[in-house]
């Protein structure tokens, strides 16, 4: 598996015809977060996401929902701390690509040793895409969890906080307002890209 350096988010509410470019300017990976739709839709919706980029190569995640992606024929699925464990999830969809939201190097240690495939860090900067997060872990606390599984940097990162993501030792990076909030979403992702080359 050639894990992505760049996730984009895709919501039920994003401009899904935007997604061919976003993959053509090289976002590898796409994570469909759809917290508000039922699974119908979000079924409906990974499908979209799949056919819209999987020509260029990149890669399609389901965020929370193991059922989904199989359903779906999704590359893999990303688990929070609150979702099905990583280990039964390996255990029922051995194929998937798992990756694990982790905010310390012990929980990027436990996801590992359950058979994960990546690490979700962060939040790493403040972000207000999701109610509830922590206060931000900072770069420090990624470069403190590097060499146990390939980190995907998270939490209100834009293009200078993905630099210093991967400086600090960061496989990659996730993201959403940075791409989906400017007027030219396209143009924000080849800078993502460059950030993270």
């Amino acid at each position: 598996m050639l894990l992505p350096r760049l996730f984009c988010l895709v919501d039920a509410t994003d401009d899904l015809s935007l997604l061919p470019a976003l993959a053509r300017a090289g976002v590898g990976g796409f994570q469909v977060r759809a917290k508000a739709v039922d699974d119908r839709a979000l079924l409906a919706l990974t499908r979209a996401v799949r056919a819209a980029v999987e020509e260029y190569g990149a890669l399609v995640v389901v965020d929370d929902r193991v059922d989904v992606a199989l359903a779906a024929g999704a590359a893999g699925v990303h688990l929070g701390a609150s979702d099905l464990p990583v280990a039964d999830a390996r255990r029922i969809a051995p194929g998937l690509v798992v990756g694990a939201t982790c905010r310390s190097r012990a929980e990027v240690v436990a996801a590992r040793e359950q058979g994960a495939d990546y690490a979700g860090f962060g939040p790493v900067f403040a972000s207000d895409s999701k109610a509830g997060l922590p206060e931000p872990l900072g770069v420090a606390a990624v470069a403190a969890a590097t060499g146990v599984l390939p980190l995907v940097a998270i939490g209100g990162i834009d293009a200078a906080g993905a630099a210093l993501a991967r400086a600090a030792g960061a496989h990659g990076v996730a993201v959403i307002g940075s791409i989906w909030r400017p007027p030219d979403p396209v143009a924000a992702a080849k800078e993502l890209v460059a950030a993270v080359a």
